[in-house]
């Protein structure tokens, strides 16, 4: 069967593959993968398609795990529990069914559409320089594998697959089920501000040593941010939140309606983006609110945009920000959309972006309408100057061989990669790309 044309969330990748599949279970799942070998055919899982990059991108057989959703089991611990959820869940769906049930992800990204297997399999993370990246929570993993076999692996059995897995871009096979450390669940205190990138700066290290979630939107073009400041409280503590006309003005109609509005006038009229930045900057209040952690990290994203994000050792990050700030004064350049900044502790996941080391993220954006090209190759060129790396689901130029000297364990990935996909069934021109033919 011929399925239609597919394309991503920010309208960056299509794919017209030859079947869309929609397997109800692992073995579903396992038997079409036998038969796509047999037929030569690559094999792709997809999520909500949130990815900037081509990682799920297939000529063959594109599966959805929207048929493999929902909690399988929930195991008490001393500080939590082991959540077993199957890989097409959605975030969103998520985070509800564990705070029904007494739980939440330790940390989340600001976006919640994406299938929990698609967020950790290309290194969602959030921010918190005390906390790791969703893939940190990893505990256990069901995988399919191209030979078709269903292969359970932990940190005790099957291991090495287990690491490669973990932030595995589709690369070893195609994840059903997912193990999980959760958090009993608990509320953020969130307090927004706006600020001074010059006064955040230089106040950065007490800022990520005192707040749990820290994190800052800075508008190029001005020296003024938005900062966000969330502190982790009991999951029984009241709840405060943003009134329902306030949560409308800034979260709705400035955040997604005026601002794709203000990124249409800026693309007929580039010149005019410094001002509005000034102007947009200004417009934004300080507000306090408390709720669900899962409602104040991740927020509603309607303007689509392409992005590409780097990882930098945070001792970098002033420097980084304060080039990219050089760059922009000296090109002709100019751009709506805010860099946002955030946080992560170090990890040993071999191909997380935080591995081995302490890190920053910057993320840039452009508005889908405007070619991104210029920007992103600057800011890419001043990442890489020091040792950045890219996130595996946002845009970038790199390759395997320059990837190399910054993973040191990209090697023993594409090891097991060669073991468990020696004829390359989930091979596509990202994973070509990042990981070689």
């Amino acid at each position: 069967m011929v399925s239609d044309t597919w394309q991503n969330w920010a309208g960056t990748q299509s794919a017209t593959p030859r079947q869309f599949a929609t397997p109800r279970n692992a073995r579903e799942l396992a038997a079409l993968v036998v038969d796509a070998a047999s037929r030569g055919l690559h094999v792709k899982a997809v999520g909500a398609g949130h990815s900037f990059t081509g990682v799920a991108v297939t000529d063959g057989i594109m599966v959805s795990l929207d048929n493999l959703t929902g909690i399988e089991s929930i195991v008490p611990t001393d500080d939590g529990a082991l959540v077993t959820v199957l890989a097409g869940t959605r975030l969103h769906a998520l985070n509800e069914a564990l705070w029904d049930r007494g739980y939440a992800m330790t940390n989340l990204g600001d976006i919640d559409v994406q299938s929990i297997a698609g967020a950790l399999g290309t290194g969602t993370h959030g921010t918190g320089a005390r906390f790791g990246g969703l893939a940190t929570q990893i505990r256990g993993i069901e995988i399919v594998t191209a030979d078709g076999s269903i292969v359970t692996c932990d940190a005790d059995q099957n291991s090495e697959l287990y690491e490669a897995a973990r932030i595995g871009l589709g690369a070893v096979g195609i994840i059903t089920k997912l193990t999980l450390a959760c958090s009993p669940r608990f509320t953020l205190r969130a307090v927004e501000k706006p600020d001074t990138l010059s006064h955040i700066l230089d106040t950065l290290e007490d800022e990520c040593r005192n707040v749990d979630h820290f994190e800052f939107y800075w508008f190029p073009h001005t020296d003024r941010v938005l900062t966000k400041r969330n502190t982790r409280l009991p999951g029984d503590s009241p709840l405060k939140p943003v009134n329902s006309v306030r949560a409308y003005l800034d979260d709705e109609l400035m955040s997604n309606t005026l601002f794709e509005g203000v990124n249409r006038i800026a693309s007929l009229v580039p010149a005019a983006i410094p001002a509005i930045n000034q102007f947009s900057s200004r417009m934004l209040g300080a507000r306090e609110f408390t709720n669900r952690s899962y409602e104040v990290f991740a927020s509603a994203r309607r303007v689509r945009f392409k992005e590409m994000e780097y990882a930098v050792p945070v001792e970098h990050v002033k420097d980084v920000l304060r080039e990219i700030d050089k760059w922009l004064n000296k090109s002709e350049t100019r751009i709506a959309f805010p860099v946002e900044v955030r946080f992560a502790a170090a990890d040993d996941i071999w191909l997380s972006t935080a591995n081995g080391r302490d890190t920053a993220y910057i993320a840039v954006h452009q508005y889908h309408r405007r070619d991104e090209a210029e920007y992103f190759a600057a800011v890419e060129a001043i990442a890489r100057a020091v040792d950045g790396r890219p996130h595996w689901g946002k845009m970038h130029n790199r390759t395997v061989d320059d990837l190399r000297p910054t993973y040191k364990r990209l090697d023993d990935f594409i090891a097991i990669r060669d073991k468990y996909d020696s004829d390359r069934i989930f091979r596509n021109a990202y994973l070509d790309q990042v990981l070689g033919e």
